[in-house]
């Protein structure tokens, strides 16, 4: 990466650490300590975590669960690799983050949700909650436990309060996102029978799509992560008895079957889903594909004409998706056509936390689904500060 390209990130790095000096605030880790009697633990075996800050005033009776992301690993090897950092151990795991966005608790960076339980779910399984295999090889000594863990936090959630929750919205980033879709129905099922529930999947529709060398990489990628943690019996069986549960780890074949309300966030160009579903390393050996993955200025025009296919296969779900289910509606971020690294991408155009969704977007497409506040007429936003990119 050339000075210039590395200078403008150092910008956009120090911009993020301004905003979030500015508005962000630290929350202390929550243990749930008594998760591991239920076998609800992370891979390495530690009890999983959560971040909590209470609500107050009229948010007090409503709950904002996140999720966080991190990928997945899809066998014993990649697994192991992430068994001892904070994606699969609770001891690993920082024992502050920071609450900002959607998550802070000051009403000028979030009006609707800043008075909310807010509580940011720790990922530590591997595979958007949904893996559990009882039998655990003392070799490896590998957990793969995700749902058990998803319903240790829950209920440990319930138990302080959530209970006689009056609203509630899951939401969730990147992985976490898919964790947010994958179990929208079943966070409803367990939350008060009058409770209104909305599910929000930042970053989180993952497409199944042809790599560049015309192999489905992402598909045995996911029917790998599927396979390893035993994730068939927690996938919807409205999905997996029509189609291989593998195959049920994408949105576009088990989301339009959701019965609660869900708002999908998707960038029309996502930087992640270009990088390793498009192009990942294994379909691009001779690296053809390095300079257009970093900088879209650097793609050929048969590259533009790619990517441009892969945008049209999220579209053309997306766009008729509202129409097919009637409580559930999509906004793609249609100006993100730059190409930056994932983690910066994550910030500022999903799972970000940090910037605002546009007003236009929550009058035109997030307020008719996300009512979720006591006063009948009065809209949420979800408050994810999304700038416009030009």
């Amino acid at each position: 990466m050339d000075g210039g390209k590395s200078g403008l990130w150092l910008n956009i790095l120090v911009f993020v650490l301004m905003v979030l000096k500015t508005e962000g605030y630290y929350v202390g880790i929550t243990y749930v300590e008594n998760a591991a009697a239920k076998g609800a633990v992370c891979l390495d075996g530690s009890p999983p975590a959560y971040h909590f800050d209470k609500g107050f005033g009229a948010g007090i009776n409503n709950w904002l669960v996140h999720i966080e992301g991190g990928g997945w690993c899809n066998n014993i090897t990649t697994c192991l690799s992430r068994k001892n950092t904070r994606l699969g151990s609770s001891k690993q795991m920082v024992k502050q983050v920071v609450f900002s966005g959607i998550l802070s608790n000051k009403q000028k960076f979030n009006p609707d949700f800043y008075n909310w339980n807010r509580i940011k779910v720790r990922y530590c399984d591997g595979a958007s909650f949904t893996g559990d295999v009882e039998a655990v090889n003392p070799s490896t000594n590998l957990h793969f436990r995700g749902a058990r863990v998803w319903l240790a936090v829950i209920e440990d959630l319930l138990a302080k309060g959530m209970k006689i929750a009056e609203n509630a919205m899951l939401s969730g980033c990147s992985a976490g996102g898919l964790a947010s879709i994958l179990h929208c129905d079943s966070f409803r099922a367990l939350l008060p029978m009058g409770a209104k529930v909305k599910c929000l999947s930042d970053a989180g529709f993952f497409i199944n799509a042809k790599d560049v060398s015309g192999a489905q990489h992402i598909e045995a990628f996911y029917s790998e992560v599927v396979t390893t943690h035993e994730s068939a019996k927690n996938l919807p069986s409205y999905c997996t008895s029509k189609l291989r549960p593998g195959l049920c780890f994408f949105p576009q074949n088990m989301a339009q079957q959701i019965q609660t309300p869900l708002f999908i966030l998707n960038a029309a160009y996502d930087s992640w889903q270009i990088k390793n579903i498009l192009a990942p390393g294994v379909a691009d050996p001779h690296g053809t594909w390095h300079s257009c993955k970093l900088d879209i200025k650097d793609c050929s025009p048969s590259q533009l004409n790619t990517m441009q296919g892969l945008h049209l296969d999220v579209s053309l779900f997306l766009c008729t998706y509202p129409r097919r289910q009637a409580n559930t509606n999509c906004h793609l971020l249609l100006s993100l056509v730059v190409l930056v690294p994932h983690e910066i991408f994550l910030y500022f155009f999903g799972c970000i936390r940090g910037l605002y969704i546009p007003a236009y977007v929550i009058k035109e497409n997030v307020a008719p689904v996300m009512r979720a506040h006591t006063h009948t007429h009065t809209h949420t936003h979800t408050h994810t500060h999304t700038h416009k990119v030009n």
